[in-house]
Protein backbone atom coordinates (compact mmCIF):
# COMPACT_ATOMS: atom_id res chain seq x y z
CA UNK A 1 0.00 0.00 0.00
CA UNK A 2 3.15 2.20 0.87
CA UNK A 3 4.32 1.91 -2.43
CA UNK A 4 1.42 2.00 -4.43
CA UNK A 5 1.32 5.91 -2.70
CA UNK A 6 4.93 6.68 -3.16
CA UNK A 7 4.26 5.57 -6.88
CA UNK A 8 0.74 7.31 -6.86
CA UNK A 9 2.47 10.87 -5.52
CA UNK A 10 5.83 10.68 -7.55
CA UNK A 11 3.22 10.39 -10.73
CA UNK A 12 1.51 13.67 -9.80
CA UNK A 13 4.82 15.46 -8.69
CA UNK A 14 6.26 14.90 -12.31
CA UNK A 15 2.83 15.78 -14.34
CA UNK A 16 2.67 18.91 -12.30
CA UNK A 17 6.10 20.51 -12.69
CA UNK A 18 5.58 18.98 -16.49
CA UNK A 19 2.48 21.15 -16.46
CA UNK A 20 4.00 23.95 -14.48
CA UNK A 21 7.07 24.32 -16.52
CA UNK A 22 4.34 24.45 -19.81
CA UNK A 23 2.80 26.83 -17.93
CA UNK A 24 5.64 29.17 -17.68
CA UNK A 25 7.24 28.56 -20.84
CA UNK A 26 3.69 29.28 -22.93
CA UNK A 27 3.92 32.78 -20.39
CA UNK A 28 7.50 33.69 -21.55
CA UNK A 29 9.01 32.09 -23.83
CA UNK A 30 6.78 29.81 -26.42
CA UNK A 31 6.42 32.51 -29.16
CA UNK A 32 2.50 32.17 -30.72
CA UNK A 33 2.04 34.71 -33.96
CA UNK A 34 -1.65 35.86 -34.10
CA UNK A 35 -0.96 38.31 -37.79
CA UNK A 36 1.55 40.04 -39.64
CA UNK A 37 1.95 43.61 -40.09
CA UNK A 38 3.13 45.45 -43.11
CA UNK A 39 5.01 48.62 -42.45
CA UNK A 40 5.64 51.37 -45.44
CA UNK A 41 8.48 53.08 -44.51
CA UNK A 42 10.33 56.31 -46.21
CA UNK A 43 13.89 55.88 -45.08
CA UNK A 44 14.83 58.61 -47.90
CA UNK A 45 13.04 60.95 -45.63
CA UNK A 46 15.58 59.77 -42.50
CA UNK A 47 19.15 60.14 -42.12
CA UNK A 48 22.44 59.56 -40.09
CA UNK A 49 23.82 62.60 -38.42
CA UNK A 50 25.53 65.48 -40.14
CA UNK A 51 28.58 66.60 -38.98
CA UNK A 52 27.43 70.85 -37.07
CA UNK A 53 29.49 72.56 -39.39
CA UNK A 54 27.63 71.50 -42.12
CA UNK A 55 24.57 71.71 -39.85
CA UNK A 56 25.05 75.20 -39.82
CA UNK A 57 25.53 75.83 -43.93
CA UNK A 58 22.53 74.62 -44.35
CA UNK A 59 20.71 76.61 -42.14
CA UNK A 60 22.46 79.87 -43.40
CA UNK A 61 21.36 78.80 -47.03
CA UNK A 62 17.92 78.69 -45.80
CA UNK A 63 17.77 74.90 -46.43
CA UNK A 64 16.17 75.59 -49.60
CA UNK A 65 16.54 71.63 -50.53
CA UNK A 66 14.14 70.67 -48.08
CA UNK A 67 16.54 68.40 -46.66
CA UNK A 68 16.38 67.06 -43.12
CA UNK A 69 18.61 68.97 -40.58
CA UNK A 70 20.31 66.76 -37.96
CA UNK A 71 22.49 67.15 -35.22
CA UNK A 72 23.37 64.75 -32.56
CA UNK A 73 20.65 66.01 -30.29
CA UNK A 74 18.09 68.00 -32.62
CA UNK A 75 15.96 66.67 -36.35
CA UNK A 76 14.39 69.12 -38.56
CA UNK A 77 12.29 68.74 -41.56
CA UNK A 78 9.18 70.37 -43.00
CA UNK A 79 7.04 68.35 -41.20
CA UNK A 80 8.99 67.31 -38.01
CA UNK A 81 10.93 69.01 -35.49
CA UNK A 82 12.84 66.69 -32.64
CA UNK A 83 15.06 68.42 -29.85
CA UNK A 84 16.51 66.31 -27.02
CA UNK A 85 17.53 67.60 -23.87
CA UNK A 86 18.99 65.94 -20.78
CA UNK A 87 17.81 66.88 -17.19
CA UNK A 88 18.72 66.25 -13.49
CA UNK A 89 15.72 65.72 -10.92
CA UNK A 90 15.73 63.85 -7.77
CA UNK A 91 19.23 62.11 -8.36
CA UNK A 92 18.15 60.91 -11.68
CA UNK A 93 18.85 61.52 -15.27
CA UNK A 94 15.61 62.29 -17.69
CA UNK A 95 16.26 62.38 -21.07
CA UNK A 96 13.27 64.50 -23.27
CA UNK A 97 12.22 64.52 -26.74
CA UNK A 98 10.18 67.86 -27.61
CA UNK A 99 8.90 67.39 -30.69
CA UNK A 100 6.52 69.40 -33.20
CA UNK A 101 4.56 67.70 -36.15
CA UNK A 102 3.03 68.99 -39.26
CA UNK A 103 0.71 65.89 -39.41
CA UNK A 104 -0.49 63.59 -36.35
CA UNK A 105 0.16 60.74 -38.58
CA UNK A 106 4.08 61.07 -38.05
CA UNK A 107 3.25 59.71 -34.86
CA UNK A 108 3.27 56.37 -35.33
CA UNK A 109 3.61 52.66 -33.33
CA UNK A 110 5.50 49.75 -34.54
CA UNK A 111 5.10 45.67 -33.33
CA UNK A 112 8.12 43.68 -33.06
CA UNK A 113 9.29 41.82 -35.61
CA UNK A 114 6.47 43.36 -37.84
CA UNK A 115 4.23 40.99 -36.18
CA UNK A 116 1.13 40.63 -33.60
CA UNK A 117 1.68 37.89 -31.01
CA UNK A 118 2.76 36.47 -27.42
CA UNK A 119 6.46 36.99 -26.48
CA UNK A 120 7.11 38.32 -30.12
CA UNK A 121 9.85 41.02 -29.21
CA UNK A 122 12.91 42.73 -30.63
CA UNK A 123 14.90 45.44 -29.04
CA UNK A 124 13.54 48.71 -29.19
CA UNK A 125 16.72 50.29 -31.54
CA UNK A 126 15.88 47.03 -33.77
CA UNK A 127 11.95 47.65 -33.97
CA UNK A 128 12.85 51.38 -34.86
CA UNK A 129 15.57 50.71 -37.31
CA UNK A 130 13.01 48.02 -39.12
CA UNK A 131 10.81 50.97 -39.72
CA UNK A 132 12.71 54.00 -40.54
CA UNK A 133 11.76 55.81 -37.18
CA UNK A 134 13.82 59.10 -36.25
CA UNK A 135 12.66 58.99 -32.81
CA UNK A 136 11.52 56.12 -30.48
CA UNK A 137 10.69 54.74 -27.65
CA UNK A 138 8.99 51.47 -25.87
CA UNK A 139 5.90 51.08 -26.01
CA UNK A 140 3.43 49.42 -23.68
CA UNK A 141 4.97 45.51 -23.73
CA UNK A 142 1.36 44.29 -24.87
CA UNK A 143 2.67 41.36 -25.19
CA UNK A 144 3.34 40.48 -21.49
CA UNK A 145 -0.81 40.82 -20.69
CA UNK A 146 -3.17 38.71 -21.61
CA UNK A 147 -6.12 41.24 -21.96
CA UNK A 148 -6.13 45.10 -22.31
CA UNK A 149 -6.87 46.92 -25.47
CA UNK A 150 -4.28 46.43 -28.56
CA UNK A 151 -5.26 49.46 -31.27
CA UNK A 152 -1.95 50.16 -33.59
CA UNK A 153 -2.05 52.41 -36.33
CA UNK A 154 -6.27 52.09 -37.08
CA UNK A 155 -5.84 48.49 -36.55
CA UNK A 156 -7.63 46.84 -33.15
CA UNK A 157 -5.85 43.25 -32.47
CA UNK A 158 -6.98 42.99 -28.71
CA UNK A 159 -10.51 44.32 -27.73
CA UNK A 160 -10.31 41.98 -24.39
CA UNK A 161 -10.88 44.44 -21.42
CA UNK A 162 -9.39 44.47 -18.28
CA UNK A 163 -11.26 45.71 -15.56
CA UNK A 164 -10.45 48.91 -14.09
CA UNK A 165 -7.84 49.51 -16.66
CA UNK A 166 -6.55 53.01 -17.43
CA UNK A 167 -5.38 53.53 -21.35
CA UNK A 168 -4.20 56.36 -23.63
CA UNK A 169 -6.52 56.61 -26.41
CA UNK A 170 -4.62 58.99 -29.39
CA UNK A 171 -6.81 59.99 -32.11
CA UNK A 172 -6.56 60.45 -35.77
CA UNK A 173 -6.29 64.09 -35.58
CA UNK A 174 -3.34 63.49 -32.78
CA UNK A 175 -5.28 64.39 -29.96
CA UNK A 176 -4.82 62.10 -26.26
CA UNK A 177 -7.66 61.31 -23.97
CA UNK A 178 -7.31 59.12 -20.65
CA UNK A 179 -10.22 56.22 -20.93
CA UNK A 180 -10.82 53.50 -18.57
CA UNK A 181 -11.37 50.18 -20.32
CA UNK A 182 -14.38 49.30 -17.64
CA UNK A 183 -16.69 52.23 -19.45
CA UNK A 184 -16.11 52.15 -23.20
CA UNK A 185 -14.93 49.22 -25.32
CA UNK A 186 -12.20 49.59 -28.06
CA UNK A 187 -14.73 49.23 -31.19
CA UNK A 188 -16.81 52.50 -29.91
CA UNK A 189 -13.47 53.97 -29.31
CA UNK A 190 -12.12 52.97 -33.17
CA UNK A 191 -15.31 54.24 -34.23
CA UNK A 192 -14.75 57.55 -32.57
CA UNK A 193 -11.31 58.14 -34.64
CA UNK A 194 -8.98 56.32 -32.16
CA UNK A 195 -5.78 55.24 -34.27
CA UNK A 196 -3.94 53.65 -30.84
CA UNK A 197 -4.91 52.62 -27.93
CA UNK A 198 -1.59 52.43 -25.31
CA UNK A 199 -2.65 49.81 -21.97
CA UNK A 200 -0.22 50.07 -19.87
CA UNK A 201 -0.31 53.38 -17.17
CA UNK A 202 -1.56 54.97 -15.10
CA UNK A 203 -2.44 58.69 -16.43
CA UNK A 204 0.25 60.88 -15.26
CA UNK A 205 -1.33 64.13 -15.95
CA UNK A 206 -4.95 65.20 -16.91
CA UNK A 207 -6.42 68.47 -17.88
CA UNK A 208 -2.87 69.51 -16.44
CA UNK A 209 -3.12 68.24 -13.59
CA UNK A 210 -1.29 65.40 -11.24
CA UNK A 211 -3.22 62.04 -11.32
CA UNK A 212 -1.72 60.09 -9.88
CA UNK A 213 -0.68 59.84 -5.33
CA UNK A 214 2.73 60.19 -3.88
CA UNK A 215 2.40 56.35 -3.08
CA UNK A 216 0.95 55.12 -5.94
CA UNK A 217 3.16 52.75 -8.23
CA UNK A 218 2.74 50.02 -10.63
CA UNK A 219 2.37 46.50 -9.52
CA UNK A 220 5.21 45.78 -7.51
CA UNK A 221 7.50 47.62 -9.28
CA UNK A 222 10.14 49.33 -7.01
CA UNK A 223 9.49 52.85 -6.07
CA UNK A 224 12.48 54.10 -7.95
CA UNK A 225 12.90 53.23 -11.42
CA UNK A 226 13.58 53.84 -14.85
CA UNK A 227 10.50 55.34 -16.74
CA UNK A 228 9.34 55.99 -20.13
CA UNK A 229 6.58 58.17 -20.55
CA UNK A 230 4.40 60.01 -23.49
CA UNK A 231 3.20 63.34 -22.97
CA UNK A 232 1.08 65.97 -25.09
CA UNK A 233 1.33 70.05 -24.42
CA UNK A 234 -0.90 71.04 -27.43
CA UNK A 235 -1.77 70.63 -30.49
CA UNK A 236 0.55 68.19 -32.60
CA UNK A 237 3.17 69.27 -29.33
CA UNK A 238 4.49 66.11 -27.77
CA UNK A 239 7.31 64.84 -25.49
CA UNK A 240 8.85 61.11 -24.73
CA UNK A 241 10.57 61.27 -21.55
CA UNK A 242 12.89 58.62 -20.90
CA UNK A 243 14.55 58.67 -17.25
CA UNK A 244 17.41 56.26 -16.39
CA UNK A 245 17.97 54.83 -12.89
CA UNK A 246 19.05 51.75 -10.79
CA UNK A 247 22.35 52.89 -11.21
CA UNK A 248 24.99 54.72 -8.77
CA UNK A 249 24.94 57.88 -11.47
CA UNK A 250 20.95 57.32 -11.87
CA UNK A 251 18.80 56.69 -9.02
CA UNK A 252 15.17 56.61 -11.01
CA UNK A 253 11.85 58.29 -10.17
CA UNK A 254 8.94 56.96 -8.64
CA UNK A 255 5.25 57.70 -10.43
CA UNK A 256 4.48 60.85 -8.89
CA UNK A 257 8.13 62.27 -9.04
CA UNK A 258 7.94 61.31 -13.16
CA UNK A 259 4.23 63.03 -12.75
CA UNK A 260 5.64 66.05 -11.55
CA UNK A 261 8.57 66.17 -13.61
CA UNK A 262 6.04 65.85 -16.83
CA UNK A 263 3.73 68.66 -15.18
CA UNK A 264 7.20 70.63 -15.05
CA UNK A 265 6.64 70.31 -18.68
CA UNK A 266 3.89 72.00 -19.32
CA UNK A 267 1.95 69.03 -20.45
CA UNK A 268 -1.78 68.67 -20.18
CA UNK A 269 -1.56 65.03 -20.65
CA UNK A 270 0.67 62.21 -19.48
CA UNK A 271 1.01 58.82 -19.76
CA UNK A 272 3.13 56.34 -18.20
CA UNK A 273 4.44 53.58 -20.49
CA UNK A 274 6.41 50.20 -19.45
CA UNK A 275 9.74 51.02 -17.22
CA UNK A 276 12.53 48.83 -15.46
CA UNK A 277 14.82 47.33 -18.34
CA UNK A 278 12.25 48.42 -20.94
CA UNK A 279 12.95 52.06 -21.12
CA UNK A 280 14.83 53.06 -24.10
CA UNK A 281 14.62 56.09 -26.23
CA UNK A 282 16.51 55.77 -29.76
CA UNK A 283 17.72 58.61 -31.46
CA UNK A 284 18.16 58.54 -35.72
CA UNK A 285 20.03 55.44 -35.80
CA UNK A 286 21.54 55.61 -31.89
CA UNK A 287 20.47 54.63 -28.27
CA UNK A 288 20.21 58.06 -26.20
CA UNK A 289 19.78 56.26 -22.49
CA UNK A 290 21.59 53.71 -20.60
CA UNK A 291 19.19 50.84 -20.66
CA UNK A 292 19.46 48.41 -17.63
CA UNK A 293 17.07 45.19 -15.76
CA UNK A 294 19.70 45.22 -12.65
CA UNK A 295 21.83 48.20 -13.21
CA UNK A 296 24.84 45.90 -13.58
CA UNK A 297 24.74 46.06 -17.41
CA UNK A 298 23.77 48.58 -20.14
CA UNK A 299 21.86 46.71 -22.61
CA UNK A 300 18.36 46.64 -24.10
CA UNK A 301 15.63 44.82 -22.76
CA UNK A 302 13.41 43.21 -25.61
CA UNK A 303 10.08 44.55 -26.11
CA UNK A 304 6.64 43.82 -27.66
CA UNK A 305 6.50 47.27 -29.38
CA UNK A 306 7.63 50.86 -29.92
CA UNK A 307 6.17 54.73 -30.16
CA UNK A 308 7.83 56.42 -32.88
CA UNK A 309 8.25 59.37 -35.03
CA UNK A 310 8.51 58.55 -38.55
CA UNK A 311 7.61 58.42 -41.85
Amino acid sequence: MFKKNTIIITIFSILLLVFTTYVLADSFLITRVYSQVEYETANETTSTLTDPEEDQSEKDSGNETGEPVTTESSYQDDNIQITIKEYETNDTTVYVADIQLSDASYLQTALAQGLYGKNVTAETSETAESVGAILAINGDYYGSQERGYVLRNGVLYRSSAESGQEDLVIYEDGSFEIINESEISAEELLANGAVQILSFGPALIENSSIAVSEDEEVGKAKASNPRTAVGIIDELHYVFVVSDGRTDESEGLSLYELAEFMESLGVTTAYNLDGGGSSTMYFNGRIVNNPTTTGNSIKEREVSDIVYIGY
